[in-house]
């Protein structure tokens, strides 16, 4: 099991920065992805931005440029720098592990933090 706790978000002005963090426990080694996704009202919930176990990252084209996904594996912790945040980044984000396998993904998520952007 692996077990996912967000913090960092709020409320923030557009043009404004924020710092998410991710701490992971559990069966943390089993993860070959990690990544954060956002929901926002009324919408599906989307990826973000993820990192994978060799350290890759992939990136949505609205955030790229301002989005910055990494980890402190010393610290069990991934982290997501937001930069230059716009009104259409709110949302609550969500950290997710997944562990791949041919009988299909485990996804594990936590329970998410919210991001408000706005004057």
């Amino acid at each position: 099991q692996v077990q996912l706790v967000e913090s960092g978000g709020g409320l923030v002005q557009p043009g404004g920065s924020l710092r998410l963090s991710c701490a992971a426990s559990g069966s943390i080694f089993t993860l070959n992805v990690m990544g954060w996704y956002r929901q926002a009202p009324g919408s599906k919930r989307e990826l973000v931005a993820d990192i994978i176990s060799g350290g890759g990252t992939n990136y949505a084209d609205s955030v790229k440029g301002r989005f910055t996904i990494s980890r402190d594996t010393a610290k069990n912790t991934m982290y997501l720098q937001m930069n230059s945040l716009k009104p259409e980044d709110t949302a609550v984000y969500y950290c997710n592990g997944r562990r791949l396998l041919r009988a299909g993904d485990i996804n594990y998520w936590g329970k998410g933090t919210l991001v408000t952007v706005s004057s």
